[in-house]
């Protein structure tokens, strides 16, 4: 018998292909979702509605479990429902790290961001940050994986790349992206998008690998690709053209977010700080522990198109 494993975010995007790859491996899993919002429809996943900060639902939850895969997190703030970067990448993840001490669980595999480190620029991975912090200091056997930009047929990003491909969403015209400088034409940055079903098999891997414990780990696809060349990519496999990519510059797209009521933009100013960084890694390491690479967004994004 695979040990059962208490996936906290277990409705979300990542966290269903994680449930979906642990069953593959015969993992009984216990599901934590946030108002009850998945359906078990597979008798080895037991499912117990609740929140982060809800003490009995991750009492219930952990009972009888293993080990744990914490992944919940957030892109957009409302601070109005007590939704901010502190409380749901720290104080959440400090809840969880906490409940598992408590009730005996030594086995924590933790999702990150790839860019969290010391001194980001961003509240988003400031938090990321502090989060790690906790856990690597919590005693438990932990793991920790920051994964890129992830993609996959159900996921925002990839709903929002089909949405310009097709014309349908804004700027309907293009395919935007941040850029630096005056108008926004310097400095193109890179990044390795990873597809999620990669991301939930390292963190199924990751379980029974006495390698990874006490290790931090990026996640990222083998290509490396400028944002408009990824638009290109996912025009001319979504919509079978390509459309224009151009640039909105960031100094502009950050004003925006300071006298633009929230909700009313499409982006936030993590979104605009974020999207102005390298979104690259190092490899080397994943490999030599993990046994495999994460494939790259041209491959992968290819094989799904048709589903989006």
């Amino acid at each position: 018998m695979q040990p059962r494993v208490f996936v906290t975010g277990a409705s979300g995007f990542v966290g269903s292909a994680v449930v979906a790859e642990l069953l593959s491996r015969d993992h009984p899993v216990t599901a934590l979702t946030h108002r009850g919002k998945l359906k078990a429809e597979d008798s080895r996943v037991r499912v117990v509605a609740g929140e982060l900060f809800n003490a009995a639902a991750l009492g219930e939850g952990l009972r009888d479990c293993q080990a744990v895969i914490h992944l919940v997190g957030i892109i957009r703030e409302k601070p109005a429902e007590g939704v901010t970067f502190e409380r749901i990448h720290f104080l959440g993840a400090k809840n969880v790290i906490d409940a598992a001490r408590r009730n005996g669980i030594q086995r924590f595999i933790h999702m990150s961001a790839l860019g969290t480190r010391p001194g980001a620029a961003s509240v988003y991975h400031q938090t990321k940050y502090q989060a790690e912090q906790y856990l690597v200091k919590s005693g438990l056997d932990w793991t920790i994986l920051r994964p890129s930009l992830i993609h996959g047929p159900g996921g925002e990003f990839t709903q929002m790349e089909a949405g310009w491909a097709r014309g349908r969403k804004p700027p309907f015209f293009f395919m935007p992206y941040f850029g630096g400088g005056l108008l926004g034409r310097d400095g193109a940055v890179q990044i390795q998008p990873v597809h999620v079903d990669d991301v939930a098999r390292a963190f199924v891997e990751a379980i029974g690998n006495p390698k990874t414990v006490g290790e931090i780990y990026p996640v990222a696809g083998n290509q490396r690709l400028t944002w408009p060349q990824m638009h290109a990519i996912a025009a001319l496999a979504i919509a079978g053209k390509t459309r224009p990519a151009l640039a909105i510059p960031a100094w502009y797209a950050r004003m925006l977010t300071h006298i633009v009521p929230p909700g009313l933009l499409p982006f936030n100013r993590e979104q605009v700080i974020m999207g102005r960084e390298d979104g690259t890694a190092e490899l080397s390491r994943f490999v030599a522990d993990f046994g495999w690479e994460p494939a790259g967004f041209e491959k992968t994004i290819r094989e799904y198109a048709g589903r989006i």
